[in-house]
């Protein structure tokens, strides 16, 4: 009888049996149905209302394969360098890896023969 008392009888707080939870926890990594918005009521990205849409990067030299990447070309190579001379990434110029590898060597290239500067310091 005494068995019988101890199998019914409540565990304590400390005192679980393994694999037992609290009531109303639940598994790790799951989630109710209820705390998620249906896919149709997120905002859309550009803003309220959809007024700024971002328009998608192409390289410039891909698009129009009369371009050259050329050293002695500044006016060229002036529009992928900041106004301190540092080199623009292809991320904010969208240029494709390829042409950006041409690109970066142009530039170096030009610095070496003085077509292009070096810093804003070096004046023309």
């Amino acid at each position: 009888m005494t068995e019988e008392v101890k199998k019914a009888a409540p565990a304590a707080s400390g005192d679980r049996p393994q694999g037992s939870r609290p009531q109303g926890a639940r598994p790790q990594g799951t989630r109710p149905q209820g705390d998620r918005r249906p896919q149709g009521d997120r905002p859309q990205r550009g803003g309220p209302r959809g007024r700024f849409q971002r328009r998608r990067k192409f390289c410039k030299f891909c698009a129009d394969t009369s371009l050259n990447i050329d050293h002695k070309d500044p006016d060229l190579l002036r529009g992928f360098i900041t106004e301190r001379y540092k080199i623009l990434p292809s991320r904010v110029t969208g240029t494709c890896a390829k042409h950006q590898r041409f690109l970066t060597t142009a530039i170096k290239r030009a610095r070496v023969l003085a077509l292009v500067p070096f810093t804003p310091l070096h004046h023309d």
